[in-house]
């Protein structure tokens, strides 16, 4: 098996863990009888363990740990987590349970990220194809519950949403001891043993700054549509419930196309461009969904843009920061960056958009085109920042950079 196939069946156990849960974690906490608080909290866990992995997990990765075993370490302790987080019927067990594995397990998506870099021969063409290994087995391991859950499962039945994500956790936790090493990088002369300090030290570069503040901007904007998206389908658009699920589901399986065309697209449009029309693809979908609500057809074909709303910005992301950012600090910098897509941004949207919602909502029904108009301006904000102050060092991907800049050159688009 090819270094390229090991690293996207990598990625198809990495995000199979998520996808095996993420459908149904609120409705069955619902089921459990949790209140909303409580709810909000371990909502909340992801937002914890992505600013505590930028503090110690990912330094243990770049530093001290050899890639490959603190995957295994983290997926063994992670499926452990989930049976608990199964078997837990109250709230304080569970919320225990949950947040354990999110501490272990929200760190590995970067790792996972730094693993492919390092051992792809040319990252910014490949990293799209092996990425597009996630998005596969999101896919796979949802649409099974389809079937195997029904329509008015049992508490019993449901749990195994965290059963499935522990089998698959303890197979990638074997798998990962198969994956190519991936040593620590050991301390070098005037190296900042905390790497994280470099990285947060990096925002002083102007062009970063900007990029820091639109992958912020974007990650509320892209929470927030899986907060809102669901209820609009099926309360608004007339999408029956037990098929709404299957309408999002198409977005996931665009991005495997997206994923695959990156690298093509980031040699030829570069940086800024590649990213601006990631960020365009929520302003249209949202502008969609503002103004063709009535039309079934169009609001099922928009869920397409989802995959240039993944690909082509926030991939991107991710590549820029392995070609641009110095070698030894690229793993933190990547949690760095995660600490905002999928800490912050998520946890701002679980509070701004039902809070819209909630003022929007006049008898028994809900303001959508004011509603969605906010992410689209939102989304034109973010694409006028980095249209006029994002000026990378280089246009597109390049050989590996030794060293970031200390100040931004002009762009060359």
């Amino acid at each position: 098996m090819n270094t390229s196939v090991r690293l996207f069946v990598m990625m198809v156990l990495q995000l199979a863990i998520w996808g095996a849960w993420a459908p149904k974690i609120f409705p069955y906490m619902g089921m459990l009888g949790f209140a909303p608080w409580q709810q909000s909290m371990v909502g909340s866990a992801w937002g914890v363990a992505a600013l505590v992995g930028i503090f110690f997990s990912n330094q243990f990765a770049d530093r001290n740990f050899a890639a490959e075993r603190f995957l295994a370490a983290s997926h063994l302790i992670g499926g452990l987590a989930l049976v608990g987080t199964a078997f837990a019927t109250s709230f304080w067990p569970f919320f225990a349970c949950y947040l354990i594995f999110s501490l272990v397990y929200v760190p590995t998506l970067s790792v996972t990220n730094s693993i492919a870099f390092a051992n792809l021969k040319d990252p910014a063409a490949g990293f799209g194809a092996v990425r597009m290994g996630g998005t596969v087995g999101w896919v796979l391991v949802s649409w099974p519950f389809v079937f195997l859950l029904g329509a008015h499962s049992s508490v019993e039945q449901v749990r195994w949403i965290f059963l499935v994500a522990a089998i698959v956790s303890f197979a990638f936790a074997g798998y990962a001891l198969t994956l190519p090493h991936t040593p620590p990088r050991k301390d070098a002369p005037g190296i900042d043993n905390l790497a994280w300090r470099r990285a947060f030290k990096l925002l002083a570069a102007p062009f970063v700054l900007v990029l820091f503040l639109v992958t912020f901007i974007d990650s509320v904007i892209h929470n927030g549509y899986f907060v809102m998206a669901d209820a609009f389908l099926t309360n608004r658009v007339g999408i029956a419930g037990n098929l709404s699920m299957v309408v999002l589901s198409l977005g996931q399986v665009a991005e495997i196309l997206t994923m695959f065309l990156l690298g093509r697209v980031l040699v030829r449009l570069g940086w800024k461009a590649t990213m601006i029309i990631g960020v365009l693809g929520h302003a249209a979908r949202f502008a969609v969904f503002a103004f063709f609500a009535d039309s079934i057809p169009v609001i099922v074909a928009v869920q397409l843009l989802h995959g240039i709303c993944y690909a082509f910005f926030f991939a991107t992301v991710y590549i820029f920061v392995d070609a641009v950012f110095p070698k030894d600090v690229r793993s933190s910098a990547q949690g760095l960056f995660n600490l905002l897509i999928l800490g912050v941004g998520n946890v701002v949207a679980s509070f701004l958009f039902p809070s819209l919602v909630s003022r929007l909502s006049a008898g028994g029904s809900v303001d959508y085109t004011t509603l969605f108009m906010v992410p689209t301006g939102m989304a034109l904000a973010a694409v006028c920042l980095l249209a006029v102050f994002f000026r990378p060092p280089s246009r597109g991907p390049v050989a590996e950079a030794d060293e970031l800049p200390a100040t931004a050159s002009p762009a060359q688009v």
